[in-house]
């Protein structure tokens, strides 16, 4: 590992070293390190590129980490990654991508996780993605994420984007099943002219089926965000959508939330605010001894908390 791996790896899976429990890395298209516990087997597709995850059932207090790291100017992937997760799970995975380019070719990872989970079965999936380089070439990562849960699950997706990276498409899916919870929380900072798409469909599918929707943004500079959050329910259901974002310079935030429902007893809620940072809240901050760009600077990192 090169030093701009072990920063890589740090930024999008707070990784120092060997991981403990499962994982899988792979660098520029080609599998690095892997390993199995005796509960979680990961092997590679014969098919396209990308690995399955199979969980036996019962399985408690593990983790996956699955990070890719990009360091080659000019390479593009897409990898695809199925979770195969059964009954009666409690686990954690860590995924995220890092690219390094010091190159003026575009770099890109796109890559799409399914996941099926079982029965009962919690999950915290969480996913960061991160940029950097002195070249002059673009950084792109466009993640897609679909998940089906069974009956009382439930998965808590967490996902980051601060800064480094030109271009983003994120879409992301949940099929959730009856008494199934699903919690979608979402963070993102985009600055000079990235752009930064994201769409979701929470499709409450189930008698009992829970869904929500969290998510906060910055855009500065002349950025651009769009944001188009959807929650459907079928069945007597609860769903709550929230979209928050701080516009800064001549940046541009557009939030659609739509709202659907297909039965009597769902209850269905959304709400989206755009604003820029109160003056108070610097002022106030400053009367503490820190300078504007300071105070500016401690408003949005807990924002994005």
């Amino acid at each position: 590992m090169t030093k701009i791996d072990t920063r890589l790896l740090r930024e999008v899976a707070e990784l120092e070293g060997t991981p403990k429990g499962a994982f899988n890395i792979r660098k520029n298209g080609q599998l690095d390190s892997r390993a199995s516990t005796a509960n979680i087997e990961i092997v590679s597709k014969e098919d396209k590129p990308g690995i399955d995850i199979h969980v036996k059932p019962g399985t408690k207090q593990e983790s996956i980490h699955i990070p890719v790291i990009i360091t080659q100017s000019g390479w593009m992937e897409l990898v695809y990654n199925d979770f195969f997760i059964g009954p009666d799970c409690d686990i954690v995975i860590v995924a995220g991508c890092g690219i390094h380019n010091a190159g003026d070719e575009l770099t890109k990872h796109d890559g799409v996780h399914t996941f099926y989970v079982g029965e009962n079965s919690k999950v915290q999936y969480v996913e960061r993605h991160y940029g950097e380089g002195e070249g002059t070439g673009e950084r792109i990562m466009n993640p897609q994420t679909v998940v089906h849960l069974a009956k009382g699950a439930s998965i808590q997706l967490e996902t980051t984007q601060l800064r480094g990276v030109d271009s983003t498409r994120r879409y992301t899916k949940v099929i959730v099943g009856e008494e199934a919870e699903a919690v979608i929380t979402e963070k993102l900072l985009t600055h000079d002219r990235q752009v930064a798409e994201s769409e979701m469909d929470i499709l409450l599918e189930g008698a009992g089926a829970t869904g929500r929707v969290i998510s906060r943004s910055v855009a500065q500079d002349s950025s651009e965000q769009i944001f188009y959050p959807r929650v459907v329910g079928e069945q007597r259901c609860f769903g709550h959508v929230q979209c928050d974002a701080i516009i800064m310079d001549k940046a541009k935030v557009k939030a659609i939330p739509a709202i659907t429902a297909n039965h009597t007893d769902a209850q269905l809620v959304h709400e989206a605010a755009i604003g820029r940072i109160a003056g108070d809240q610097i002022l106030k901050l400053m009367t503490l001894g820190l300078t504007e760009a300071e105070a500016e600077e401690e408003i949005l990192n807990g924002f994005l908390r």
